[in-house]
């Protein structure tokens, strides 16, 4: 059995670019299959341990995990498309 995908969106509080980025991770997850997605939103204001431990120097960052490999992703994840492509994730997106 395949380890599960985990995903990580780093953001900075309630800002703009932070809620837009939550609401493309949202967009994002309804444009493939998300079976078997771990998805973790941290708010690096509040756990800056976890931030600092995984090397996060920016926000939003989305960090992709599969147990194979690790990318990253900075900014406000609005274009799908790009983002899928970059991670390498196959699903039922245009």
């Amino acid at each position: 059995m395949a380890a599960p995908l985990v995903l990580r969106l780093y953001i900075a509080g309630n800002s703009v670019s932070s809620r837009r980025a939550q609401q493309n991770l949202e967009r994002l997850r309804a444009s493939v299959s998300s079976k078997g997605w771990d998805i973790e939103i941290i708010d690096v204001l509040t756990r800056p341990d976890l931030a600092d431990r995984a090397g996060i120097i920016a926000t939003p960052t989305l960090s992709y995990e599969d147990g194979h490999r690790s990318r990253r992703i900075v900014g406000d994840l609005s274009d799908t498309k790009r983002i899928l492509e970059f991670m390498g994730i196959e699903g039922d997106h245009a």
